[in-house]
């Protein structure tokens, strides 16, 4: 039977402060790995309620997308499958808010913050090469107003 083919829809935060951006510190299937806060897009999820979601798991800080850096298409033969991979990767900037007092999301070991020229010293560590790129998008003001992205109701069980 052959495979059906489908993207992974992804979502990830681009936070900056006093130069420094918002990274997370993660166990993956090929070692630790360095990743703005990120994750998968959940059925019946818009893409900003994803976002939120997935800083809050990862980070423990609420996040406010204020606009999206860019929409990205990334193909890739897993390590681990030999397959091969499409993720589709909407990343947003935004601000980031209040702390909780919660566990932060399995495979996260920390979360840190570091400057662009610390996270082009380490591609070795990074996620995906779409880390730095989104960075430095961010960088160069590439900026989309939130309101290009739109979810139908009938997602959320409405006509």
């Amino acid at each position: 039977m052959p495979r059906t083919w489908k993207p992974s829809v992804t979502v990830a935060a681009v936070v900056e402060r006093d130069g420094l951006f918002l990274l997370v510190e993660e166990e993956t299937s090929d070692g630790v790995r360095l990743n703005q806060p990120a994750g998968h897009l959940d059925p019946f999820e818009s893409l900003t309620q994803a976002v939120i979601r997935e800083t809050l798991e990862e980070t423990a800080h609420d996040f406010t997308p204020v606009a999206l850096v860019g929409m990205y298409m990334s193909r890739y033969q897993s390590s681990r499958t030999g397959l091969d991979v499409t993720y589709l990767r909407f990343a947003f900037c935004g601000l980031l808010g209040a702390v909780h007092a919660q566990p932060l999301d399995h495979g996260i070991l920390r979360v840190l913050w570091m400057s662009r020229a610390e996270m082009a010293a380490c591609p070795e560590r990074h996620r995906s090469p779409l880390m730095l790129q989104c960075v430095d998008e961010y960088l160069a003001g590439q900026r989309a107003p939130l309101s290009l992205l739109h979810t139908h109701t009938s997602v959320f069980g409405g006509a």
